[in-house]
């Protein structure tokens, strides 16, 4: 058997941070190493500790999550680190992407859909709550559109969604719904496996290096 996750949870709410616990331990590839209330409390556990995975609330006492992201990850190179927040801010969203996060969940999660985001930030996938994937999409236009002189407009053959082949659009188009692999496999008739390689040529294609930027393709030109 494989070593299971180990995971630190940090939130100022005790009863959450036992919740979650209780919650992980109940899978045997997980383990919660430890816990903390605030951001200076979760930088010293982090070092102690070296855990795989992080989950950090955003809203602490004194430094918020999203500002505490850089140290932590500095702590514990490789270290990835889940948003879970009550927080539907768009600007929390993309500042959180933006610092490194491997995904923003919203605390309203169910317990499995949890423990499967959990498994596919550590195989490298970038994981959004479903609900935020617009707010995504709105936080990235505006960055762009506060970046400076407005851009024209590219002409529709330079489209990169036209490099992708119509299966290929499929699971781009489930990707920027937030669906896992095997969702997506379900929903198409073909195997996780194949989705997984599916998933390789898209962001290929695109340029991109995560799922999320590749939702933000996808719904900048109307697949979603």
């Amino acid at each position: 058997m494989t070593a299971p996750i180990r995971i630190l949870v940090v939130d100022d709410h005790t009863l959450f941070r036992r919740g979650i616990t209780a919650l992980l331990a109940r899978d045997p590839q997980l383990e919660v190493a430890g816990d903390a209330a605030d951001a200076g409390e979760a930088l010293r556990r982090a070092a102690e500790l070296r855990p795989d995975l992080i989950l950090l609330d955003n809203h602490l006492p004194g430094v918020n999550g999203v500002d505490a992201l850089p140290a932590l990850l500095e702590a514990v190179p490789g270290v990835r680190i889940l948003m879970l927040t009550v927080s539907e801010d768009e600007h929390d969203l993309a500042a959180a992407l933006r610092g490194g996060a491997s995904g923003y969940l919203l605390k309203t999660i169910e317990g499995d859909a949890l423990v499967a985001a959990i498994g596919r930030a550590m195989r490298g996938e970038s994981v959004v709550a479903p609900e935020m994937t617009g707010k995504l999409v709105a936080a990235y236009r505006g960055a762009a559109g506060g970046a400076g002189a407005a851009q024209p407009a590219a002409a529709p053959a330079s489209s990169p969604i036209d490099q992708l082949s119509p299966r290929e659009q499929e699971i781009l188009r489930g990707i920027a719904r937030g669906a896992s692999n095997k969702e997506i496999g379900r929903s198409l008739g073909i195997a996780e496996t194949t989705v997984k390689i599916h998933v390789q040529h898209v962001l290929r294609k695109l340029d991109v290096a995560s799922r999320v930027q590749a939702a933000v393709i996808a719904s900048e030109h109307g697949l979603v």
